[in-house]
């Protein structure tokens, strides 16, 4: 068993890293904060570096990596800067699903678009009366001569806006079907089509420079080649999907903790209180201990899912224990950071608050950690009578 990432592995970290710490400038951040701007000279330099859609195919404008690869880069982007590096790391969500369900025509028009920094994917699945629930959906798409025509409204629709350039929709195509979910399909909406109206969702309470939507669709027509893969395949489809997003997850949450980690570090080694450098405490130590202990776990179990869907196997029950424990290692990691600073830990100036705020999403997009348990769980006990 091999536990040593590999030496273009560790090139392809490596120079992330640089990228970051060249690009991720505090006053550069600090003023996109100020004015709740999306990092758009950022995200196209990453997008000319390779870095953005890394795991596609080199005919797409990709590198031919897989996932260990692409959550390596979302690591040092999240741990670089967890509000930024979100922005980057999730530029090209949803757009698996047109890599492994979509047509040659939808992939060759598609994916070079996303990998070359000239628009965002976004996956456009939660209703607003739905939540976590995708088993059955209000959105329609109903065929009339050679189109299809969608009418519905999606909440909490990533990267929705106006740098958006395809919407992978969830849909429900037969309203026969029983249960609902056999009727779903995922149909392809370009974001320019006549009928699509968004609106942002307001201020969130992290990853605040991020696109995120309630995007609406009425009489939405789009012709019968935009469905992806097969007609009422679309709940299969999304569910293989969500396990590869599941790590991508994990690794913004490995990232966004390590950074939160990093910052404190640094900070504990050169903080002086009641004679000598906080690091010298015992209770410091503990904590630091604790926290290196709960990244150490986050990584190796992340990694193994990674891994382990590179080798072309779908296990539902570890991408969730991954997205599941990298996301409470975060929100634990972070949390402990704000403490080891006091009060400074409290001001924006000093990151790790902002960390903190960042982390908690992690928790709730791509399935809440609830639902991440009953996937564990149905596994943990199969089919029960």
């Amino acid at each position: 068993m091999e536990f040593e990432l590999s030496k273009e592995q560790k090139e392809i970290q490596k120079a992330v890293r640089e990228f970051v710490k060249g690009e991720f400038k505090k006053d550069v951040i600090e003023d996109l904060l100020a004015n709740h701007q999306y990092p758009e000279k950022i995200w196209k330099k990453a997008a000319d570096l390779g870095f953005i859609g890394i795991h596609f195919p080199e005919e797409y404008s990709g590198q031919g990596m897989g996932v260990m690869e692409n959550i390596l880069v979302a690591e040092e982007l999240a741990r670089g800067d967890s509000t930024v590096g979100c922005c980057l790391l999730i530029a090209d969500f949803a757009s698996e699903i047109i890599l492994h369900n979509g047509s040659e025509a939808q992939k060759a028009k598609w994916l070079p678009k996303v990998a070359e920094g000239e628009c965002l994917s976004c996956g456009a699945f939660t209703e607003p009366n739905r939540g976590s629930d995708i088993t059955s959906v209000e959105t329609t798409a109903v065929k009339d001569g050679d189109e299809w025509v969608i009418n519905g409204a999606k909440i909490f629709i990533t990267n929705a806006g106006p740098l958006a350039g395809f919407y992978c929709v969830l849909c429900q195509t037969d309203p026969e079907a029983k249960p609902s979910y056999r009727g779903l399909s995922l149909i392809l909406v370009e974001a320019d089509r006549a009928g699509i109206s968004t609106q942002d969702v307001g201020h969130k309470m992290g990853i605040t420079l991020s696109y995120t939507a309630e995007v609406t669709f009425k009489d939405v027509r789009v012709p019968l080649e935009n469905m992806i893969g097969q007609e009422n395949k679309g709940f299969y489809q999304l569910l293989e999907f969500f396990d590869e997003s599941r790590i991508l997850v994990a690794a913004q949450a490995l990232g966004t903790a390590q950074g939160a980690y990093d910052r404190a570090l640094a900070y504990v080694k050169q903080r002086e209180q009641f004679g000598k450098k906080i690091a010298q405490f015992q209770v410091t130590q503990h904590k630091l201990a604790d926290m290196a202990t709960k990244l150490e776990l986050a990584r190796l179990v992340t990694y193994k899912a990674a891994w382990n869907f590179d080798q072309g196997r779908i296990d539902p029950k570890l991408t969730s224990m991954a997205k599941m424990y990298a996301a409470r290692t975060a929100v634990e990691v972070a949390d402990e950071a704000i403490q080891l600073l006091g009060g400074y830990g409290y001001m924006q100036e000093y990151e790790v608050e902002r960390f903190y705020r960042d982390a908690k999403i992690t928790e709730l997009y791509e399935g809440t950690k609830e639902i991440q348990k009953n996937t564990i769980a149905s596994a943990v006990l199969g089919r029960l009578k």
